[in-house]
C-alpha cells in the first residue's frame, strides 16, 4: 500500500501535502513513515570536486565563443564587445550570486524547482521545473545541430538527409551512454573537453597580436541594429548559471565548492568569449554579414592556416558534445530532485548502479531527439523565452525567501539587505521583459502552449497521486527550513 505523504509544519501537528493552499506550503521534510525515494547506496557514490564543477558551469553556460559571431553581425564590432563585457555584470554576475546563496540553502538535486516551491508553493514550483526542464532539453538540441554544422564542410553527406538524421541519433545514444555512466566521469570528460576547446583560441589571440588594429573594435552604426538577434545572441550565451543548482546534491561539499567555482565559472565564460573577440574583430578587415556561426573557424584560416582552421573547427565539435553532456546532466538531475520532492512519480528518482537518474535521462534524451530538426534560430528564441519565465520567478523566490525565512541557514549569503536584494533583480527583471518583448509571434505561441501544459500537468498528477494511480514520495533524507528557522529563533530568545 502507497505511504502518505506528511509534512512535519509543528511537532505536535502533521498534515497531509496536498491539503495546503500554494502560497502556505513550507519547506519541509517527512515523517517516519515515508520510504526513501533515493536509497542511502547512493551515499558510496563519488561526489563531483572543485575542477570538473568549474567545467560543468561553463559548459552549463558557454561551452567557448561558439556562437557569439552573430552579436557583430547584429550590432556591428563595439556593441557586441560591450555586449559580453557589460551584459555579465546585468545579468550573469547577479544569476550567479542568487544560484550560490539557493543552492547553499537547498543543496540538493532539483535547485531552482526546489526554492520557487519552498517561496511560492508546489504549483509553481512544478511549472518552474516543467518550463526550466523544457527549456534546457530545448537547448540541448542546438548541439548535435551545431555539431554536425561544423563537421559538414569537411563531409558533405552530414549536411542533410538520412546521413545528418541518423548522425544526430548515433550522437546523442553515444553522449546518453555517457551521462548514464556518471557524474564524475562526466565532469572529467568535461575538462577535457573545456581544456581542448579553449586552447586554439589562446594560439589565436597569440598570433593576431601584430595584427591588431584597436580602431576596428570601435566601429558602430546605431542605424543598423538587428536588437531582437543581438540581445537572443547575449541571453543564450550568458545564461543558465542556475542550471547547477540541480546538481548540487551530488556535489562534494556544496556549501564550500559551489560559491568559489561560481566565481571561476564567470571569469572563465566572460574570457572565453572576450579575447577571441578582439583577436577577430582585431586583426581581420571588417565584413560584418560574414560574422555568423562558424565564422571563427575562417578567421583562424586567415591568422594562422588551414592547421588552426581545422583545430578551431574539433575544438567547436567538442565544444557541442560538452554542451550536451553538461545540459543532459541538469535535466536529469532536476526530474530526480522533483521526484524526490514529490512533484514528479517515484520511479523518477530511481538511480542507476552508477548513480545516475535513468529515467530523467532517458526522458531528456527523447525530448532531444524530438526537437533537433528545428532551425538554429526557433531553437534559440523559443529556449530563451521559457528560460525568462523561469527566471522571473526565481527572482521572486529568491527575495520571498529573504523576507519569509530570514533566519534560516544560508551558508553562502550575498552580502546585502532585503532591499539590496530587490534592487538588484531590477536589472535583470528588464533585460528579460525586452528580450521577451523582441519575440516572434510564433515563438510567443509556441511557448504559451507549452506552458499551459504545464498548468494541466500538475492537477493531473495530484489526481493520479489522489488515486493511488502512481506512487508519488517525498524522500526523507530532505531537511526541514521551517525546523531550522525555529530553532534559530528560538536561540535568539534566548
Amino acid at each position: 500500500m502507497q505511504k502518505r505523504r506528511i509534512i512535519t509544519v509543528d511537532p505536535s501537528t502533521s498534515i497531509e501535502m496536498r491539503q495546503y493552499s500554494n502560497n502556505d506550503v513550507p519547506y519541509s521534510s517527512v515523517g517516519d513513515d515515508e520510504v526513501p525515494s533515493s536509497p542511502k547506496a547512493t551515499d558510496k557514490i563519488r561526489k563531483v570536486s572543485m575542477l570538473p564543477l568549474v567545467f560543468l558551469i561553463f559548459y552549463e553556460v558557454s561551452g567557448g565563443p561558439f556562437g557569439v559571431e552573430d552579436s557583430v553581425n547584429a550590432a556591428g564590432p563595439l556593441l557586441a564587445l560591450l555586449g559580453f563585457v557589460i551584459f555579465p555584470f546585468i545579468w550573469s554576475i547577479p544569476e550567479a550570486l542568487i544560484t550560490a546563496e539557493m543552492g547553499t540553502m537547498f543543496p540538493e538535486n532539483g535547485g531552482y524547482v526546489v526554492w520557487v516551491s519552498s517561496a511560492l508553493g508546489p504549483f509553481w514550483g512544478f511549472q518552474q521545473g516543467w518550463m526550466k526542464w523544457l527549456s534546457g532539453v530545448i537547448d540541448n538540441a542546438l548541439y548535435p545541430v551545431l555539431f554536425l554544422d561544423y563537421l559538414k564542410s569537411g563531409i558533405p553527406a552530414l549536411g542533410s538527409g538520412l546521413p545528418r538524421v541518423a548522425a544526430i541519433l548515433v550522437l546523442t545514444i553515444l553522449l546518453t551512454y555517457l551521462n548514464y555512466r556518471g557524474l564524475t566521469i562526466v565532469g572529467w570528460v568535461a575538462v577535457l573537453m573545456g581544456v581542448f576547446s579553449i586552447l586554439p583560441f589562446a594560439v589565436m589571440g597569440l598570433i593576431s597580436i601584430p595584427q591588431l588594429e584597436p580602431s576596428r573594435w570601435l566601429v558602430m552604426d546605431l542605424g543598423n541594429v538587428n536588437w531582437n538577434l543581438y540581445l537572443n545572441t547575449l541571453f543564450w550565451n550568458l545564461n543558465y548559471w542556475d542550471s547547477i543548482s540541480t546538481l548540487a546534491g551530488e556535489v562534494e561539499n556544496p556549501n564550500h565548492t559551489l560559491p568559489k567555482a561560481l566565481y571561476y565559472g564567470v571569469i572563465l565564460v566572460a574570457c572565453s568569449y572576450i579575447f577571441p573577440l578582439l583577436a577577430g574583430i582585431g586583426a581581420i578587415p571588417l565584413e560584418r554579414e560574414k560574422w555568423t556561426d562558424g565564422y571563427f573557424s575562417d578567421v583562424a584560416k586567415a591568422l594562422g592556416g588551414a592547421w588552426l582552421r581545422w583545430w578551431v573547427q574539433a575544438a567547436a565539435a567538442t565544444s557541442n558534445m560538452g554542451m550536451f553532456l553538461a545540459e543532459m546532466s541538469s535535466d536529469s538531475f532536476q526530474l530526480l530532485g522533483m521526484a524526490e520532492r514529490g512533484m514528479l512519480p517515484e520511479f523518477f528518482a530511481k538511480r542507476s548502479r552508477y548513480g545516475t537518474p535513468l529515467l530523467g535521462i532517458l526522458f531528456s534524451a527523447s525530448g532531444v531527439v524530438l526537437l533537433s530538426w528545428l532551425s538554429f534560430q526557433e531553437i534559440v528564441a523559443a529556449e530563451n523565452l521559457l528560460y525568462c519565465v523561469g527566471m522571473i520567478l526565481e527572482f521572486i523566490a529568491f527575495v520571498r525567501m529573504r523576507m519569509k525565512h530570514p533566519a534560516a541557514s544560508r551558508p553562502y549569503k550575498i552580502p546585502i539587505g532585503t532591499t539590496g536584494s530587490i534592487l538588484m533583480c531590477v536589472p535583470p527583471t528588464i533585460l528579460i521583459f525586452a528580450v521577451v518583448a523582441l519575440s516572434s509571434l510564433k515563438v510567443a505561441a509556441v511557448s504559451i502552449v507549452m506552458m499551459i501544459i504545464g498548468f494541466v500537468m500538475h492537477p493531473c498528477l495530484n489526481h493520479m497521486d489522489r488515486k493511488r494511480w502512481l506512487k508519488f514520495s517525498i524522500s526523507s533524507d530532505l531537511p526541514d527550513l521551517q525546523q531550522e528557522t525555529r530553532e534559530y529563533e528560538e536561540t535568539l530568545i534566548r
